[in-house]
């Protein structure tokens, strides 16, 4: 959509490309066409790897390309930042759409050395560039994401001998060990629970804040003593943060009523509790 930043057009724009290469190489469909800017770029590129005949020859049927048997396993490499996991997820969904094998290389290297580095270009970006960059990267996290699983993070500053072998035995990995596309409904339902998790916790934290501030309010009415209130402040948004983190983690699931929902659950236990907390102060 045009709406959308430039840069997030471009990396659409490629991975449209990349479908398109990887349609016509596992079908042996010709390479249709593509209206995308960067579609001229990509073809360049796959001539220069051999992958499809030279601009020079004559093309297929239709004025189409064909690409080019691979004599091996054909690794395609995505050389960016991928700063976000959501970035390096929409690959990783690709790879999945066609059964294909995914890993990813991290190559963590600390800011300064980042900031000298880039002082050395030919047309270095501003030292800012670089460190906005540094606070929104996301390294790759197996315990989070089971999409990241064949992941290898690499020392870039200091060269290793020993790296090599760890990048083979990762390829190795990921080419035994393809993407299945039924794994597709597991991440979808991981997906999809976690942002039933997160509104859940959103909305029984909104309902716990007003149960506090009304809470506060009878005791102020009910003459709990003011050096007491910040006591009983403490003490409620204490519980709220407990309640809340059981929400996250789905500790409340056992307990709860079949007929309500997590957030409502949680929402009338904290009720309960609140009001037993309040009435400690008010029975002193």
């Amino acid at each position: 959509p045009p709406q959308l930043p430039r840069w997030k057009r471009s990396r659409r724009e490629l991975l449209q490309c990349l479908e398109s290469f990887l349609r016509a190489l596992l079908t042996g469909e010709p390479l249709a066409a593509a209206p995308q800017p960067a579609w001229g770029r990509f073809l360049a590129c796959c001539r220069g790897q051999g992958l499809l005949p030279s601009a020079g020859r004559p093309a297929g049927a239709g004025g189409r390309w064909a690409p080019a048997a691979a004599p091996g396993p054909l690794f395609l490499i995505l050389d960016d930042n991928f700063y976000y996991q959501s970035m390096r997820h929409e690959v990783y969904q690709l790879a999945r759409k066609y059964s294909l094998s995914f890993c990813q290389l991290f190559l963590e290297c600390p800011l300064e050395c980042c900031l000298q580095r880039n002082r050395l270009r030919s047309h270095p970006l501003p030292d800012e560039t670089i460190c906005l960059m540094a606070g929104k990267i996301e390294m790759p996290d197996v315990k989070k994401n089971a999409w990241e699983r064949n992941s290898l993070i690499l020392k870039s500053f200091d060269c290793n001998p020993e790296d090599n072998e760890q990048i083979i035995s990762l390829l190795a990995t990921a080419l035994e060990n393809p993407v299945k596309q039924n794994e597709e409904n597991i991440e979808q339902k991981e997906a999809d629970r976690a942002i039933c998790a997160a509104s859940a916790v959103h909305q029984a934290d909104q309902t716990c804040r007003r149960i506090i501030s009304q809470t506060m309010k009878d005791a102020k009415d009910k003459n709990v003593l003011p050096s007491e209130m910040k006591s009983l402040a403490e003490e409620l948004n204490k519980l709220k943060a407990e309640f809340l983190e059981d929400l996250r983690q789905g500790n409340n699931l056992e307990n709860q009523n079949q007929y309500s929902d997590p957030a409502t659950s949680v929402i009338s236990s904290f009720q309960h509790e609140a009001t037993n907390v309040v009435n400690k102060y008010l029975l002193k």
